[in-house]
Protein backbone atom coordinates (compact mmCIF):
# COMPACT_ATOMS: atom_id res chain seq x y z
CA UNK A 1 0.00 0.00 0.00
CA UNK A 2 1.09 3.62 -0.55
CA UNK A 3 0.74 6.88 0.18
CA UNK A 4 0.11 10.23 -1.02
CA UNK A 5 3.22 11.67 1.45
CA UNK A 6 5.92 8.93 0.55
CA UNK A 7 7.59 10.90 -2.12
CA UNK A 8 8.43 13.45 -0.37
CA UNK A 9 9.32 11.76 3.27
CA UNK A 10 12.35 10.22 1.51
CA UNK A 11 14.23 13.02 1.13
CA UNK A 12 13.63 14.41 4.34
CA UNK A 13 14.69 11.58 5.98
CA UNK A 14 18.23 11.43 3.57
CA UNK A 15 18.29 14.91 4.85
CA UNK A 16 18.34 14.06 8.87
CA UNK A 17 20.79 11.04 7.67
CA UNK A 18 23.54 13.58 5.84
CA UNK A 19 22.74 16.11 8.23
CA UNK A 20 26.03 15.44 10.48
CA UNK A 21 28.32 14.72 7.09
CA UNK A 22 26.56 18.18 6.20
CA UNK A 23 27.61 20.13 9.20
CA UNK A 24 31.06 18.91 8.84
CA UNK A 25 31.36 20.81 5.07
CA UNK A 26 29.51 24.25 6.33
CA UNK A 27 32.04 23.93 9.21
CA UNK A 28 35.11 23.48 7.37
CA UNK A 29 33.98 25.35 3.85
CA UNK A 30 34.68 28.90 5.40
CA UNK A 31 37.63 28.15 6.77
CA UNK A 32 39.09 26.53 3.36
CA UNK A 33 38.21 28.70 0.92
CA UNK A 34 37.96 31.96 2.69
CA UNK A 35 40.60 34.95 3.33
CA UNK A 36 43.97 33.17 5.80
CA UNK A 37 43.59 29.51 4.97
CA UNK A 38 46.71 28.48 6.42
CA UNK A 39 45.89 30.26 9.62
CA UNK A 40 42.71 29.12 9.93
CA UNK A 41 43.31 25.45 9.07
CA UNK A 42 46.52 26.27 11.79
CA UNK A 43 43.67 27.50 14.48
CA UNK A 44 41.59 24.66 13.59
CA UNK A 45 44.58 21.99 14.22
CA UNK A 46 45.19 23.59 18.00
CA UNK A 47 41.17 23.72 18.66
CA UNK A 48 40.56 20.04 17.66
CA UNK A 49 43.48 18.89 19.70
CA UNK A 50 43.04 21.17 22.81
CA UNK A 51 39.53 19.79 22.51
CA UNK A 52 40.20 16.05 22.67
CA UNK A 53 42.65 16.43 25.44
CA UNK A 54 40.39 18.42 27.61
CA UNK A 55 36.98 16.62 26.46
CA UNK A 56 38.46 12.70 27.78
CA UNK A 57 38.79 13.27 31.50
CA UNK A 58 35.64 15.97 31.28
CA UNK A 59 33.41 12.72 29.54
CA UNK A 60 34.77 10.01 31.93
CA UNK A 61 34.24 12.43 34.48
CA UNK A 62 30.39 12.84 33.77
CA UNK A 63 30.37 9.09 33.39
CA UNK A 64 31.01 8.89 36.67
CA UNK A 65 28.83 11.76 37.81
CA UNK A 66 25.88 10.38 35.54
CA UNK A 67 26.34 7.37 37.94
CA UNK A 68 26.83 8.79 41.44
CA UNK A 69 23.95 11.15 40.38
CA UNK A 70 21.58 8.33 40.31
CA UNK A 71 21.99 6.06 42.86
CA UNK A 72 24.82 4.07 41.94
CA UNK A 73 28.07 3.86 43.08
CA UNK A 74 31.71 5.03 41.14
CA UNK A 75 34.82 2.72 42.20
CA UNK A 76 37.15 3.28 39.61
CA UNK A 77 37.60 5.44 37.24
CA UNK A 78 40.90 4.63 34.66
CA UNK A 79 42.25 8.29 33.03
CA UNK A 80 45.79 7.95 31.53
CA UNK A 81 48.42 10.00 32.85
CA UNK A 82 48.68 12.38 29.50
CA UNK A 83 44.73 13.56 29.73
CA UNK A 84 45.27 14.62 33.16
CA UNK A 85 44.83 11.10 34.97
CA UNK A 86 48.15 11.75 37.26
CA UNK A 87 46.53 14.98 38.45
CA UNK A 88 43.13 13.86 39.02
CA UNK A 89 44.22 11.06 41.06
CA UNK A 90 45.24 13.78 43.38
CA UNK A 91 41.94 15.27 44.09
CA UNK A 92 39.52 12.54 43.02
CA UNK A 93 40.02 9.19 45.18
CA UNK A 94 38.12 6.94 42.30
CA UNK A 95 40.65 8.09 40.03
CA UNK A 96 43.37 5.71 38.46
CA UNK A 97 46.22 7.14 36.33
CA UNK A 98 46.56 4.43 33.57
CA UNK A 99 44.37 2.10 32.10
CA UNK A 100 43.91 0.13 28.76
CA UNK A 101 42.08 3.29 27.19
CA UNK A 102 42.43 6.80 27.08
CA UNK A 103 39.55 7.19 29.78
CA UNK A 104 37.15 3.99 31.14
CA UNK A 105 34.88 3.94 34.14
CA UNK A 106 35.86 0.25 34.59
CA UNK A 107 34.71 0.26 38.61
CA UNK A 108 30.98 1.17 39.43
CA UNK A 109 27.62 -0.60 40.82
CA UNK A 110 24.26 0.31 39.58
CA UNK A 111 22.98 -1.50 42.01
CA UNK A 112 20.82 -3.30 39.05
CA UNK A 113 19.24 -0.76 37.92
CA UNK A 114 19.26 -0.56 34.32
CA UNK A 115 18.20 3.64 34.86
CA UNK A 116 21.54 4.00 36.99
CA UNK A 117 23.30 2.18 34.07
CA UNK A 118 21.94 4.09 30.85
CA UNK A 119 22.28 7.43 32.78
CA UNK A 120 26.00 6.46 33.42
CA UNK A 121 26.47 6.07 29.68
CA UNK A 122 24.52 9.07 28.40
CA UNK A 123 25.23 11.45 30.34
CA UNK A 124 29.15 12.76 28.65
CA UNK A 125 26.44 13.25 25.70
CA UNK A 126 24.67 16.54 27.16
CA UNK A 127 27.46 18.28 25.87
CA UNK A 128 26.84 17.27 22.44
CA UNK A 129 23.38 17.97 22.26
CA UNK A 130 24.01 21.36 24.61
CA UNK A 131 27.75 22.39 23.41
CA UNK A 132 28.72 20.73 20.12
CA UNK A 133 26.22 20.79 18.01
CA UNK A 134 25.48 24.59 18.57
CA UNK A 135 28.95 24.86 17.70
CA UNK A 136 29.49 23.72 14.53
CA UNK A 137 26.03 25.60 13.86
CA UNK A 138 27.84 28.92 14.43
CA UNK A 139 30.73 27.39 13.21
CA UNK A 140 29.05 26.97 9.67
CA UNK A 141 28.29 30.75 10.06
CA UNK A 142 31.89 32.19 9.24
CA UNK A 143 35.24 31.04 9.01
CA UNK A 144 35.35 30.13 13.15
CA UNK A 145 37.79 27.66 13.82
CA UNK A 146 38.54 28.02 17.35
CA UNK A 147 34.98 26.75 17.09
CA UNK A 148 34.95 24.13 14.51
CA UNK A 149 37.22 22.60 16.52
CA UNK A 150 35.06 22.07 19.63
CA UNK A 151 32.26 21.71 17.74
CA UNK A 152 33.69 18.49 16.01
CA UNK A 153 34.96 16.60 19.25
CA UNK A 154 32.00 17.22 20.99
CA UNK A 155 28.88 17.45 18.44
CA UNK A 156 30.06 13.83 16.83
CA UNK A 157 31.00 12.77 19.88
CA UNK A 158 27.93 9.99 19.44
CA UNK A 159 28.98 8.85 16.29
CA UNK A 160 32.20 7.96 17.27
CA UNK A 161 31.18 6.58 19.85
CA UNK A 162 28.49 3.76 18.61
CA UNK A 163 31.18 1.21 18.88
CA UNK A 164 31.34 2.08 22.33
CA UNK A 165 29.18 4.11 24.69
CA UNK A 166 26.25 4.00 22.38
CA UNK A 167 26.41 0.25 22.30
CA UNK A 168 26.43 -0.27 25.47
CA UNK A 169 23.12 1.80 25.49
CA UNK A 170 21.62 -0.32 22.93
CA UNK A 171 22.60 -3.51 24.65
CA UNK A 172 21.41 -2.49 27.78
CA UNK A 173 18.16 -1.57 25.79
CA UNK A 174 17.53 -4.88 24.47
CA UNK A 175 18.73 -7.21 27.01
CA UNK A 176 16.58 -5.14 30.01
CA UNK A 177 13.67 -7.83 29.43
CA UNK A 178 15.91 -11.29 28.60
CA UNK A 179 17.82 -11.82 31.78
CA UNK A 180 21.10 -13.59 31.75
CA UNK A 181 23.33 -14.95 30.05
CA UNK A 182 22.67 -11.94 27.24
CA UNK A 183 23.27 -9.49 29.74
CA UNK A 184 26.94 -10.79 29.24
CA UNK A 185 26.57 -8.89 25.95
CA UNK A 186 26.59 -5.16 27.46
CA UNK A 187 30.08 -3.97 26.82
CA UNK A 188 31.34 -0.78 25.83
CA UNK A 189 33.83 -2.09 23.34
CA UNK A 190 31.61 -4.07 20.42
CA UNK A 191 34.84 -5.35 18.59
CA UNK A 192 36.37 -6.97 22.10
CA UNK A 193 32.89 -8.27 22.69
CA UNK A 194 32.77 -9.84 19.25
CA UNK A 195 36.33 -11.05 19.71
CA UNK A 196 34.81 -12.71 23.19
CA UNK A 197 31.64 -14.65 21.34
CA UNK A 198 34.25 -15.57 18.83
CA UNK A 199 37.06 -17.32 20.61
CA UNK A 200 35.68 -17.68 24.03
CA UNK A 201 31.92 -17.61 23.81
CA UNK A 202 31.52 -19.66 27.09
CA UNK A 203 33.40 -17.17 29.06
CA UNK A 204 29.95 -14.86 28.32
CA UNK A 205 27.95 -17.93 29.68
CA UNK A 206 26.90 -18.99 25.92
CA UNK A 207 27.00 -22.27 23.92
CA UNK A 208 25.83 -23.60 21.07
CA UNK A 209 23.01 -22.17 19.30
CA UNK A 210 23.20 -19.37 21.87
CA UNK A 211 26.13 -17.81 20.18
CA UNK A 212 24.84 -16.86 16.64
CA UNK A 213 21.19 -15.30 19.11
CA UNK A 214 23.92 -13.17 20.45
CA UNK A 215 25.47 -12.30 17.27
CA UNK A 216 21.98 -11.24 16.04
CA UNK A 217 21.82 -9.05 19.73
CA UNK A 218 24.91 -7.54 19.15
CA UNK A 219 23.94 -6.79 15.35
CA UNK A 220 20.57 -5.37 16.48
CA UNK A 221 22.54 -3.60 19.65
CA UNK A 222 24.69 -1.71 16.58
CA UNK A 223 21.99 -0.77 14.80
CA UNK A 224 20.10 0.93 17.52
CA UNK A 225 23.27 2.29 18.88
CA UNK A 226 23.51 4.44 15.41
CA UNK A 227 19.88 5.32 15.90
CA UNK A 228 20.39 6.25 19.58
CA UNK A 229 23.59 8.60 18.29
CA UNK A 230 21.24 10.17 15.46
CA UNK A 231 18.68 10.81 17.93
CA UNK A 232 21.17 12.45 20.38
CA UNK A 233 22.15 14.79 17.23
CA UNK A 234 18.55 15.48 16.35
CA UNK A 235 18.53 16.85 20.26
CA UNK A 236 21.45 19.31 19.27
CA UNK A 237 19.96 20.59 16.48
CA UNK A 238 16.86 21.28 18.07
CA UNK A 239 18.66 22.88 20.92
CA UNK A 240 20.65 25.15 18.35
CA UNK A 241 17.08 26.07 16.42
CA UNK A 242 16.09 26.75 20.15
CA UNK A 243 18.89 29.13 20.62
CA UNK A 244 19.07 30.77 17.33
CA UNK A 245 15.61 30.52 15.79
CA UNK A 246 16.10 33.07 12.95
CA UNK A 247 19.01 30.68 11.94
CA UNK A 248 17.12 27.49 11.53
CA UNK A 249 14.56 29.44 9.79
Amino acid sequence: MTHPGNGREAPRLLRFLRSPFDAITLALEPIVTGERVARNVALLGVSLIVAWYLYVPVHELLHAAGCALTGGTVTTLEIQRQYGGGLLAQFLPFVQAGGEYAGRLSGFDTHGSDGVYLATDALPFALSVGVGVPLLRRAAAGAHPLLAGPGFVLGLAPFYNVPGDYFEMGSILLTAPLGDPWRGLRSDDVFRLLSQLSNDPAQLGLAGAEVAVAVALVVAAGVLAVALAYATWWLGERFADWLSPRASQ
